[in-house]
């Protein structure tokens, strides 16, 4: 019980799923058939109506070789020959008292050309007009009649009728009378079967350069290409002027006429693709009859096109056009969206207008031969080629606007990140000044300060005015320090360097001690742009110390100061050497050994140590050498200084 269960889950999901199919395939097939009903009830309402006070139907007919009394709807017989055509004889009335308005004979329908005599005198030949000799188009033709030809009474008009092609022949009712009654019905007929057709293949062709377009712009949506050359396929058909024997003709315009069965393969190829699926490998049967159709028709001649097209082309069509509706009831079942639903009836149409035209062949029904398989395709390709132009255009209108979206919600969050980085450079910027003050108040401390203390110190017991001269003329020399320091230098070192040398030789020369400055290359050291003034205050308190070591402890009577600039590959730094010639002091440990020495000793090793930590503050390195020929200090400056104090890592 538990296994039957288990896999009876398994087995209820198919019924949900064809209840959903046939509530969705029912009402589409419902809607089919009201489609059906309404395209044939259009059908009969599409036949113009006929001055029927003046039609002529009695007809005597010659055809080859027995004369016979005929009405005139009338077929013939099919033929290639146009030797002996059909030769159709019938009579008018005319009186004397109509001849101020004119007389027009009017021929509604025919197969496939005409030649109309009045009394002997032909007064219409349709071969003259190319329109007029495409069944697809069921064009009519009007000519006047000359007052000359008309004669009171009874009058004579003949009719000879040339058939070419697989079809029979076919006349359709003679009307003579005024030409006032016979011009509406003319120019209504001409509308719907002639000058209607022309506008849906000029717009079909605007639409295939539109498509093709589309195409070249979107490769990889092939359904584009697809329907831009079955919509050319259709305009060829169009405007391909026809064949008209005996005139010599090009079989490959007689080939092209018969293309129909190729652009119904290409729009089963379309609805394929239209709706997302892959065109099977098989489907390239269905381009195997336009093939054999125009492969044969050039080497035929141009009876063989329309032989084939009868046996082969139009049974393909009707193929195509089943074929494409079961593509959008599928398309409906699956989808269920307006661009299937809008195929499916159009195809639906032009399945009924295909259906009525092979009935109207088969002369199951009567209808005086109107053929609108040809105007009701046109126009399902206009449709079907509008929609993709629209579907196309909606496509871009959304990208233009996900695009302005897009820009408005990017130009929003610049102004965000704009107002971030504001905000956090007005922070950088704070926290920069804040720093700059703490190291500038930590150097007034170190430096200034102490001074000051000293001045204190020396002023409370009672020293000399000497003492306490040196003492603040040391304070404000460390002041002026620290304030040019301050200066914009511009990363140029070598400037405060110039104002340190100032300082220095007029601190030496009460000593007698000679500045020897030397500059080893041309630029001295490099620039630096990211030079602050904190680096430059440590780099000339190093040197202070160094010169004030010299003047103090190694009783140096000479101090060189020489600044160069090397490159060891990985770029150029800059190294300031001071060296004196004075007796020079033990540094191992930076303590004094000897007995007399403590204090001077010891003091030195602060000096030195608080040089050291410069150095480092600064990211440079700080090297000392000393014997008995003098001290040389030497400091090599980083390449790049940093942003922060490395000492306080």
């Amino acid at each position: 019980m538990s296994e039957i269960a288990a896999k009876a889950p398994t087995t209820a999901p198919p019924r949900p799923r064809r209840r959903l199919i046939a509530s969705r395939l029912v009402p589409y097939l419902l809607l089919q058939l009201l489609i059906v009903i309404v395209t044939i009830f259009g059908l009969r309402l599409l036949q113009p109506s006929d001055p029927e006070d003046f039609a002529l139907s009695d007809f005597s007919a010659r055809e080859d070789g027995l004369t016979r009394p005929v009405t005139l709807p009338h077929f013939t017989s099919s033929r290639y020959s146009l030797a002996d055509p059909p030769f159709y004889t019938g009579a008018f009335t005319f009186r004397n008292a109509d001849a101020a308005s004119g007389w027009s004979v009017y021929l509604p329908r025919f197969s496939n050309a005409v030649e109309v005599a009045v009394n002997g005198v032909v007064v219409l030949d349709s071969r003259r007009d190319a329109n007029a000799n495409r069944p697809d188009r069921n064009t009519p033709e009007i000519a006047a009649i000359p007052a000359s030809l008309l004669r009171e009474g009874s009058n004579e008009i003949t009719v000879r009728l040339f058939v070419w092609g697989p079809l029979k022949g076919f006349l359709d009712t003679v009307y003579v009378g005024p030409d006032a009654a016979m011009r509406p019905a003319y120019e209504t007929r001409t509308l719907l079967f002639v000058t209607l057709p022309v506008v849906f293949s000029a717009w079909q062709s605007i639409l295939a350069v539109i498509l093709a377009i589309m195409w070249l712009m979107r490769r990889r949506e092939p359904v584009y290409g697809v329907l831009a050359v079955a919509m050319v396929l259709g305009v060829v058909q169009a405007f391909v002027p026809p064949p008209v024997p005996p005139a010599a003709t090009s079989r490959l315009a007689a080939v092209l006429l018969a293309s129909a069965p190729t652009e119904s393969a290409l729009v089963v190829m379309f609805g394929v693709l239209f709706f997302g699926w892959r065109w099977p490998r098989y489907g390239a049967l269905l381009f195997v009859p336009g093939v054999v159709v125009f492969v044969i028709g050039l080497i035929g001649g141009p009876p063989l096109p329309r032989i084939l097209f009868l046996v082969l082309g139009i049974p393909t069509v009707g193929l195509c056009l089943f074929l494409m509706a079961c593509v959008t009831a599928t398309a409906v079942v699956r989808r269920q969206d307006a661009a299937s639903f809008t195929i499916g009836c159009a195809v639906t149409i032009v399945l009924v207008c295909w259906i009525q035209d092979m009935l109207t062949v088969l002369e199951i029904v009567s209808n005086d031969r109107i053929f609108v398989s040809r105007l009701s395709y046109s126009a399902m390709l206009v449709a079907i080629g509008a929609g993709l132009t629209w579907r196309f255009a909606r496509a871009l209108n959304q990208v233009d606007s996900f695009a302005g979206q897009l820009v408005t919600r990017v130009r929003e969050a610049e102004q965000r990140l704009k107002a971030s980085f504001a905000r956090e450079e007005e922070r950088a910027r704070a926290a920069a000044l804040a720093n700059e003050r703490t190291r500038l108040m930590r150097d007034l401390h170190d430096g200034l300060g102490g001074q000051l203390v000293s001045i204190v110190a020396l002023s409370e017991r009672g020293h000399e005015g000497a003492s306490i001269t040196d003492a603040a003329r040391a304070a404000l020399k460390d002041l002026r320090l620290v304030i040019d320091s301050m200066d914009d230098i511009g990363g140029d070192l070598m400037l405060a360097l110039g104002s340190w040398r100032e300082r220095t030789t007029a601190q030496l020369r009460p000593h007698d001690i000679t500045l020897d400055w030397r500059v080893a290359t041309p630029q001295g050291v490099p620039l630096h742009p990211e030079l602050r003034p904190w680096h430059v205050i440590q780099i000339v308190r190093i040197l202070d110390e160094a010169v004030t070591n010299a003047v103090k402890h190694a009783q140096a009577r000479r101090i060189a100061v020489t600044i160069d600039t090397f490159d060891a590959g990985q770029g150029p730094y800059g190294v300031i050497s001071v060296t004196d010639d004075g007796q020079g002091f033990a540094l191992k440990g930076f303590a004094p050994a000897e007995n007399g020495e403590a204090g001077r000793n010891g003091q030195t090793a602060r000096g030195l140590r608080n040089m050291k930590s410069r150095a480092a503050r600064c990211g440079a390195e700080l090297d000392l050498s000393s014997d008995a020929s003098g001290t040389r200090v030497r400091l090599q400056l980083p390449q790049r200084f940093p942003d922060s104090d490395m000492a306080a890592g």
